[in-house]
């Protein structure tokens, strides 16, 4: 008997524990958990040890990091009548607190699902109304508009839209070649105006640089004619002072002989011929011929006493 009681002890104790094992959760930090007790929403799990009872209650485990989901590439009539193949991409993310959670699982159905038919239904009615080179350069308005539309459709889904990516917007075939050949010929001729600019720039500016070169020498002749002429003006003021100052010593200490040497020149030149000439005593110029030349004795004036007598003879 007590052997008995012994084993159904054991029975229900491991009967206990298994229960209470099976009953053990563990939420991760990434993760948000919803319980559910007999089919109903009991209570909210935050990350860390859980334990529900089995078969009573269940936990529903959601991830709150950012996701992202491919809008699959589709076929997009632009305004201009042309198929372009469209692909997208969307980051969204749940919510951490406890009513997105709920409402991620209560409000929509499989939100994934959701938000990637959402994103196609939202990218054909923005390209739509554009044209293939509308769609292709202004792929920043496409994500904004995409972007604003899956936000304002999925406020109430309990999850955060993190950003939309416009990922291809590939042409047809046929477009594609066109537009390559149009996009290398605008290359090309972009290229040929770019070499032309810089072919004049650069003849621009070996002619300002020739400009330059001549201004230079024109200055530098100029300069260096400027230079001769005050240096002849120097020499020429120099000059005239070295005759002024000769002039000067001459004036200075030469005049009297300079004077001398006219009169007795003058008296050489009166007296050529063996001219005879009659002086008067009394002039300047009978103490030069006295001083200056021998044998030459001049005239004495008659005095009053000698033409007296001569007149007493008579």
């Amino acid at each position: 008997m007590e052997l008995l009681t012994w084993i159904l002890l054991a029975i229900l104790v491991i009967v206990v524990v298994w229960i209470f094992s099976i009953g053990i959760r563990i939420v991760r930090p990434t993760q948000r958990a919803l319980v559910e007790r007999l089919g109903k929403y009991h209570r909210f799990a935050n990350p860390g040890f859980q334990w529900i009872i089995p078969i009573v209650d269940r936990m529903f485990k959601i991830n709150i990091t950012e996701k992202m989901v491919n809008a699959e590439p589709q076929e997009i009539i632009t305004k201009d009548k042309l198929n372009a193949r469209v692909d997208a991409q969307v980051y969204f993310k749940v919510k951490s607190d406890e009513n997105s959670v709920k409402a991620s699982q209560y409000n929509v159905f499989n939100y994934e699902l959701q938000i990637v038919n959402l994103a196609r239904t939202t990218l054909r009615n923005i390209i739509g109304t554009l044209s293939l080179n509308e769609a292709n350069s202004e792929r920043d308005r496409i994500n904004g508009e995409l972007m604003k539309t899956l936000t304002l459709e999925t406020g109430t889904w309990g999850i955060e839209v993190v950003r939309t990516e416009l990922k291809e917007i590939d042409p047809p075939k046929d477009v594609q070649e066109t537009m390559n050949k149009v996009v290398k010929a605008e290359n090309e001729k972009q290229a040929a105006i770019d070499f032309a600019t810089a072919t004049e720039t650069q003849a621009d500016g070996q002619r300002r640089a020739e400009i330059k070169m001549a201004e230079g020498k024109k200055q530098a002749t100029i300069l260096e004619a400027d230079g001769q002429a005050e240096a002849i003006r120097r020499v020429a003021a120099a000059e005239a002072a070295r005759i002024e100052m000769i002039n000067t010593a001459i004036q200075k200490y030469f005049k009297n002989e300079a004077q001398l040497y006219k009169k007795l020149e003058t008296v050489q030149n009166s007296l050529q011929n063996g001219t005879k000439y009659v002086i008067d005593p009394h002039t300047e110029i009978t103490a030069v011929i006295a001083d200056g030349l021998t044998g030459v004795i001049p005239i004495e004036k008659k005095t009053a006493r000698s033409n007296e007598s001569m007149d007493t003879s008579s």
